[in-house]
């Protein structure tokens, strides 16, 4: 049947549910939360420190002390695991670790009832592996800073401990048993699913089968295939169909953009009314700012109403969700939030633990903080991951793992600080400008981090920490903004090697009369995958895919993927016919040849337009190149219409933008290559006809892409140098926009390529197969 995935693969059918597993902190959090919702900012110590604290606290402990002690216990329905820090047989304490930055008593009366509760299960567990009639349970709280311990002492006898084990055991109980009933309703669901159009489109069927087999092999696939083929329903159904043979927990669907999101949710929405509502749950995250119900208050009790008693109507909030029928969106989500008078953000967040399928944009499992990738990790799920336009991911990684400094920022909050950060940041300023001064030129790439401005850079970050926790409410949001500007900037310089530059460019300092000349301070990543390499080994199957994704040596060296990666390049189900293919080779676009081709690209344009009137996009290297090529069209053509992309446009501009693209009418619009409307929009039918591309969409000749060409050189090749930095990149954000063009199977187009160099060898097995005449 055309519905289904034949495999030699298939996977046997799933195995008897053993006792539903989780881990002691997971129940605690669940069982034992209550209170505010208190997300007032001090300085915490990072993982890094974490781990050494605990070192810290066991090498301070005698030779019989147990470290990491695995404990774990089939209660009821459950299956309890868990790891303790510390055991001492010779005193039968029992510890838990705890580190700190700040003031003791600043820890929140219902932290520390959930560090006891964790404790408690921990010494409960004990009890029964070794027979033990009591336990003397220490919480350890140790400070990173000074370094000091406050430890606090119970003695509980096994009984009591016990009847609180139970007690955690019941509250979880139910809803355990309503999970385990959810997830076989799931996976019988799931395998009785059917394609929700009845067939495959030509080339979605062969897409479907990669995506499947990679799951069953827990591999990654690499899928190039074309714009409209139907991507998102071609990635979601065959990891879905394969989710109850690989036992895969969450399905986590990354987007670029939020148009990739709503696609995704609408394509689930699709298959669950196809499939008579499949028990799925489905829930969209997105960020806190877009969230965020009072912008103007703070994330704590005292402050917003929804994180008064936060944890207190999580339950009933949480219960609702996980009911709803069909998909949360952002603005479902929203509704069950304000009904329970929660925050919608956090809930979202709660909600991740207990989702099937979680739509979301790229940050949220590859940042370097991101709560998808480290839930994956605490909590043990068997992950399968959709990467929607993977070719977005190289610059988004990119940015996520590049930090800046700017000198101006630094002089202004220098001037509000007082005290040790006033020191700390003036210390910092004279490094700085040291560095500055030394510079032979407005830019430069050093090779390594100067001693002297990582030192001086910690100092600071020390200094505020310290007086942040000595008065979070009372500092300045400029100090505060700073300081998680130079925490990031410090934590990227730990890690600093030859996948990164450190540059300096010098600023004039904004045109302000007031403000002196300064420069920028950059970490700035080029090859995000020594980053992104553990984030795609944390999931059982990883798929990528896009119109865009050759070469495949470009993906796989910069993102990190796995060696066994399979590649496929996907059928066209478009037509040659379909497609005229024009390479105006007598014109140049280079740079020193902008003034000379505006003629000839206006004649082309206006000629084009005359032999078929229709809606067609023109896409240009610039602003000004495609301004002055519009205004000698209107010169010399006045009878074709046009619009142009302006800088900066609001969401009501580019509607308005696009809204020109009607069936029927006729016009070109002007747009930037690589720009908003280079891709994810879609005018199918004679809303757009054809397109012209005068550019080969390279990035621009300057100091930082000649530094990123060499050290791509030295990575990965020389040829590769030229290739990964210029070539690739601008080639990619051709097919993109020339993907515009033909959406459907019916449609028919033309996209004139102008630019002599689209007829070289090199450019042109960069270039779709099935385009005809390339």
């Amino acid at each position: 049947m055309a519905s289904r995935i034949p495999d030699s693969d298939a996977p046997p059918a799933p195995a008897a549910p053993a006792p539903y597993s989780i881990a002691v902190r997971a129940m605690c959090e669940f069982t034992a939360k209550e209170g505010d919702l208190d997300l007032r900012f001090t300085p915490s110590p990072t993982a890094a420190e974490g781990m050494e604290g605990h070192a810290t606290v066991a090498a301070r402990r005698g030779a019989g002390y147990q470290a990491e002690l695995s404990l774990s216990a089939d209660v009821g329905p459950l299956r309890l695991r868990g790891r303790a820090d510390g055991f001492d047989a010779a005193r039968g304490r029992l510890e838990e670790v705890k580190t700190y930055r700040g003031e003791f008593h600043a820890i929140p009366a219902n932290h520390r009832a959930l560090h006891w509760a964790q404790l408690k299960l921990y010494g409960a567990l004990l009890c029964r592996q070794q027979g033990l009639a009591q336990i003397e349970l220490a919480l350890v709280y140790f400070h990173v800073d000074k370094p000091t311990e406050t430890t606090l002492v119970e003695v509980h006898g096994a009984d009591a401990l016990e009847a609180f084990l139970a007690l955690q055991v019941q509250r979880f109980a139910d809803w355990a048993a309503q999970e385990q009933a959810h997830r076989g309703a799931r996976d019988a669901a799931l395998q009785a699913l059917a394609f929700p159009h009845g067939g495959f489109r030509r080339g979605q069927r062969m897409l479907a089968e990669n995506v499947y087999r990679a799951a069953v092999r827990g591999r990654c696939l690499l899928a190039q295939a074309p714009t409209g083929i139907g991507k998102t329903v071609g990635t979601l159904f065959p990891l879905l169909k394969a989710a109850p043979g690989q036992r895969i927990d969450k399905l986590f669907f990354l987007t670029a953009k939020g148009s990739g999101r709503q696609l995704a949710l609408d394509s689930l929405s699709m298959m669950a009314r196809a499939d008579g509502a499949a028990p799925l749950r489905v829930i969209e995250i997105t960020a806190r700012d877009k969230a965020c119900e009072h912008p103007d208050k703070a994330c704590h009790g005292e402050s917003c109403p929804l994180a008064r008693g936060f944890y207190d109507r999580l339950p009933a909030a949480r219960a609702a969700a996980v009911q709803a029928p069909g998909p949360l969106p952002r603005e479902a989500l929203r509704a069950v939030a304000a009904a329970h008078a929660v925050c919608p953000y956090y809930l979202a967040q709660e909600l991740v633990r207990w989702a099937d399928v979680v739509v979301a944009d790229y940050n949220h499992f590859f940042d370097g903080s991101a709560l998808l990738h480290a839930l994956t990790a605490q909590q043990g799920w068997r992950v399968g991951l959709l990467v929607d336009e993977a070719h977005n991911l190289v610059d988004r990684a990119r940015s996520m793992y590049t930090a800046e400094l700017d000198q101006a920022t630094l002089q202004a909050v220098r001037r509000e600080a007082t005290g040790l950060p006033k020191r700390a940041l003036n210390k910092l300023h004279k490094a700085w400008s040291a560095l500055a001064a030394a510079q032979p030129a407005d830019y430069s790439a050093l090779a390594q981090v100067p001693d002297d401005i990582a030192t001086a850079l910690q100092q600071a970050i020390a200094a505020i920490a310290e007086q942040l926790a000595e008065q979070p409410e009372g500092i300045a949001s400029a100090l505060l903004n700073f300081f998680f500007d130079a925490t990031h900037f410090a934590r990227l310089l730990e890690s600093f090697g030859d996948h990164s530059l450190f540059d300096v460019t010098r600023s004039t300092g904004g045109g302000s009369a007031l403000a002196k000349p300064g420069s920028v301070l950059c970490v700035r990543n080029l090859v995000p995958a020594p980053f992104l390499a553990p984030r795609f080994a944390a999931a059982h199957t990883s798929t990528l895919f896009s119109a865009t994704l050759t070469p495949t040596n470009f993906y796989t060296d910069l993102l990190g993927l796995p060696a066994d990666t399979v590649a496929v390049d996907v059928e066209s189900p478009f037509e040659a016919r379909q497609l005229s293919i024009q390479v105006a080779r007598h014109i140049s676009t280079r740079w020193q040849h902008r003034d000379a081709s505006l003629g000839p690209i206006a004649e082309l344009i206006g000629r084009q337009y005359a032999q078929r009137p229709g809606n067609y996009l023109a896409f240009f290297s610039s602003f000004d190149y495609l301004q002055r090529a519009a205004a000698l069209l209107a010169e010399r053509h006045p009878e074709v219409p046009h619009w142009l992309q302006a800088r900066g446009m609001a969401a009501a501009e580019r509607d308005g933008f696009l809204a020109r693209f009607e069936e029927g009418g006729a016009g070109v619009g002007f747009a930037v290559l690589g720009g908003q409307f280079g891709e994810g929009i879609d005018l199918p039918g004679s809303r757009l006809i054809g397109a012209f591309i005068a550019t080969l969409g390279l990035p621009p000749l300057n100091e930082t892409n000649e530094r990123m060409r060499e050290r791509m050189a030295a990575r990965f090749g020389k040829a590769q140098g030229y290739d990964y930095t210029y070539l690739y990149p601008g080639l990619q954000k051709v097919v993109q926009a020339a993907g515009r063009v033909i959406r459907t199977p019916s449609d028919e187009g033309v996209i004139h390529l102008i630019d002599d160099r689209f007829a070289r060898p090199e450019v042109k097995r960069l270039l779709p197969g099935w385009w005809a005449g390339r």
